[in-house]
């Protein structure tokens, strides 16, 4: 995506500013500048964001956002409950900062995921063509947003904020993923190195990025190779701001010590659950304190991504929600203490601040896993996989916020209301994402996509 190399080195492809994925149907960033500033836009576009919190494991319904409290012993949530800001609507007890914003997002107590297989359907499955649903809006509008030359979709691990944290979990499903549509839409991945991340290095001495006469001259020498036409424009205003775009905007949006520091505080969950406050009984202690210690500055760095024009952000930690109690994995009650506390704190972090920057139309966040857990508790204090009922919750983008959609059976297995599904949540996000009237009309558009955002309605209610 971006490249510039030392001075120093013999001439050649490389020792130059390379910004060949910066364009976009064949024009330059100066280019689409010009272009937004004569006023042309996207008609495909809605201008919001998408951040998926893929909850890995597979999250409890029951201990997250319908607690079930009448039901027997061994069914009910085994945190408890807690009472939220809706009036008769309680969460379970590890989630006690989002019980006082339950009023600004909605939970689907509905939703059905059809299996109980560990995979990562919600976001990369039939439904999506195969594709990350990041990979499909980019396959739209491009692979870079066409002012900022931000990648137009991202997926961050924990490696993103964390470089010492475990590799990222691929055995059940590739989070970037692009199926049949080609890897030129392929998410970008910081701190996960390949050809992407390296593209994005400036390997320049630092005085020489202020010498912006001479790097905008080598663009001009660049460009002359790569369009064949010799024409070398003025340093005009538009040159010079593609130049601050890309030196400043792109990798400033990744460098978390450029936020204010109270913003880092808020969000970090680090702090509050230091590595001794797991048990390493389990085979999968690391993923726990891993997601601890990065889950609340990777929704930081979402929410940095999407100010600056990234439209589809995928985050993930590790394979933290399988709460069987097994050899790998901690039960419903201690697991819910390992992951249902961080997830409160990062999440409601999110929430308060993009309500503080005025975001909430801009940013929706859909937070859920590839299933939810059996209804009944198991004989070692687990739940067991579960198709037929998971948790949903989704904040932000204009949907209608504080209200509880669907519901389920007494014991939390199933819808006893109209099942939403997959194919609803994934037209979900394409609707908010993109202009699905415009989508149907337009030439060119992939059957892939347009199967994404048309095979299902929206979640009725909710947008």
């Amino acid at each position: 995506m971006l490249r510039i190399s030392s001075p120093l080195a013999r001439p050649g492809r490389r020792d130059f500013l390379r910004i060949g994925s910066l364009a976009l149907g064949g024009l330059s960033l100066p280019q689409l500048l010009a272009t937004q500033a004569a006023g042309a836009t996207n008609p495909l576009t809605t201008g919001k964001s998408v951040i998926f919190l893929f909850q890995h494991g597979g999250p409890s319904q029951i201990e997250t956002f319908d607690p079930k409290m009448t039901a027997p012993l061994g069914i009910r949530s085994a945190t408890g409950e807690l009472q939220t800001t809706i009036p008769g609507v309680t969460f379970g007890g590890t989630l006690p900062k989002l019980s006082q914003l339950a009023h600004k997002f909605s939970i689907v107590r509905s939703f059905t995921t059809g299996d109980g297989n560990h995979d990562i359907k919600p976001i990369v499955g039939r439904d999506s063509g195969g594709a990350n649903l990041g990979s499909l809006y980019s396959r739209v509008v491009g692979a870079n947003h066409p002012l900022t030359g931000m990648p137009s979709t991202a997926v961050l691990y924990p490696r993103a904020v964390q470089s010492d944290a475990i590799p990222p979990v691929r055995d059940f499903g590739n989070f970037e993923a692009t199926g049949a549509i080609g890897a030129g839409s392929a998410p970008f991945v910081p701190g996960a190195g390949g050809d992407l991340q390296r593209d994005m290095e400036l390997s320049l001495p630092h005085d020489r990025l202020g010498d912006r006469r001479a790097l905008l001259s080598e663009l001009d020498r660049v460009r002359f190779h790569l369009d064949g036409a010799g024409r070398v424009e003025g340093l005009n205003k538009l040159r010079e701001q593609a130049f601050s775009t890309i030196v400043g905007g792109v990798a400033g949006a990744f460098d978390l010590s450029k936020e204010d520091p109270a913003v880092i505080s808020r969000y970090d969950t680090a702090p509050l659950f230091p590595p001794e406050y797991f048990s390493k009984r389990w085979n999968n202690w690391q993923h726990y304190v891993d997601n601890a210690r990065t889950l609340g500055r990777l929704l930081l760095l979402a929410r940095r991504l999407c100010e600056r024009g990234c439209g589809f952000v995928t985050v993930t930690t590790g394979f933290i929600w399988d709460n069987h109690s097994d050899i790998n994995n901690a039960g419903a009650e201690e697991g819910m203490r390992y992951c249902g506390y961080p997830f409160d704190h990062a999440v409601s972090a999110f929430i308060e601040d993009c309500e503080a920057r005025g975001l909430s139309d801009k940013i929706m966040l859909v937070c859920c896993g590839e299933m939810g857990r059996t209804p009944r508790i198991n004989a070692n204090g687990g739940r067991d996989h579960w198709g037929g009922l998971a948790p949903l919750m989704v904040y932000g983008g204009r949907t209608k916020a504080g209200q509880v959609i669907g519901q389920s059976t007494r014991d939390a297995g199933e819808p006893s209301s109209s099942p939403q599904r997959i194919p609803n949540l994934v037209a979900t996000i394409m609707h908010s994402l993109l202009d699905v009237g415009e989508l149907r009309v337009t030439r060119g558009v992939p059957n892939e996509v347009l199967r994404a955002a048309t095979a299902a309605e929206p979640i009725p209610g909710l947008v």
